[in-house]
């Protein structure tokens, strides 16, 4: 029976992805079964309830299992992740995802960026390109943006929301509905294997379909966390995004959505 105390996070090659897989089957599992204990889980991988543990854990931290007495269930559907907690989870994988979306903007373009720990990254790096013009229900993003004096940065009016700084209501959906722009960039609480795009507040959720609604391309970016997370409210699907950047390989039935609906796909080289 294995025991992979020395395969964390750091490591590379062969037994990392293991790892990984690993962590993809439990989740599947999980989903399936709506609840697998560690000892279960241990016999099914023929791994130590230690080396199970570990695994819950980290999936867990990630938000994408719930813990329980003697297992693991999936999370609710009704409840994001706080802002906070949400603001460090994969945050080097943000960054890199923002890296790559940026390098598809041109200078002069204009944009919606919508609200996200995702899209403040994608922020951070336009702060080095000039001339944009940026239209934003996310006070966190305009911040971020005044920064550089050569992007002008329009606010959405609204409900200000306390945990993350977004703009919601009526006022700011009528508002973004004024516009056309160049680029829709999007985040998201959770994608359905189906292609379904999710998120946890409906009036989020609003105020995303009027980007979409009104932006020529349409970017969706997300880390892979959110690949067959759960979210009780539906924004759209993948014939609505022109491209998804991402930090790593989507599971299969993501991918053959994609190819489905003719998305782009972006990601990291594993050598970068």
């Amino acid at each position: 029976m294995e025991d992979d105390r020395n395969m964390g996070t750091d490591v590379s090659g062969g037994k990392h992805a293991a790892v990984r897989k690993r962590h993809e089957l439990i989740l599947k599992l999980v989903r399936e079964q709506g609840f697998m204990s560690i000892g279960g889980l241990a016999e099914r991988f023929d791994v130590t309830p230690q080396t199970v543990r570990r695994d819950i854990n980290i999936l867990c931290d990630q938000g994408l299992l719930a813990r329980h007495h003697g297992g693991a269930g999936p999370v609710v559907s009704t409840e994001n992740v706080d802002y906070m907690d949400r603001k460090i989870l994969c945050q080097h994988e943000k960054q890199m995802i923002a890296k790559l979306v940026v390098e598809h903007i041109p200078p002069r373009s204009s944009l919606f960026i919508n609200m996200g720990t995702t899209t403040e990254e994608v922020a951070k790096e336009l702060c080095k390109r000039d001339h944009l013009r940026v239209i934003t229900n996310n006070l966190n993003v305009a911040k971020i943006l005044s920064n550089n004096a050569n992007i002008d940065t329009i606010v959405a009016g609204g409900i200000v929301r306390h945990r993350d700084c977004g703009i919601v209501g009526e006022s700011a959906i009528d508002f973004l509905r004024q516009f056309k722009v160049d680029f829709g960039i999007i985040g998201i609480s959770g994608i359905d294997l189906d292609g379904t795009l999710l998120d946890f507040d409906y009036r989020e959720v609003s105020a995303a379909r009027s980007i979409i609604d009104n932006s020529r391309k349409v970017f969706l970016v997300t880390d892979h966390t959110k690949f067959g997370r759960n979210a009780m409210v539906r924004l759209g699907s993948f014939a609505e995004i022109d491209a998804l950047f991402t930090d790593r390989l989507p599971p299969e039935e993501v991918l053959e959505n994609l190819r489905r609906n003719e998305v782009g796909l972006y990601y990291p080289n594993p050598k970068d």
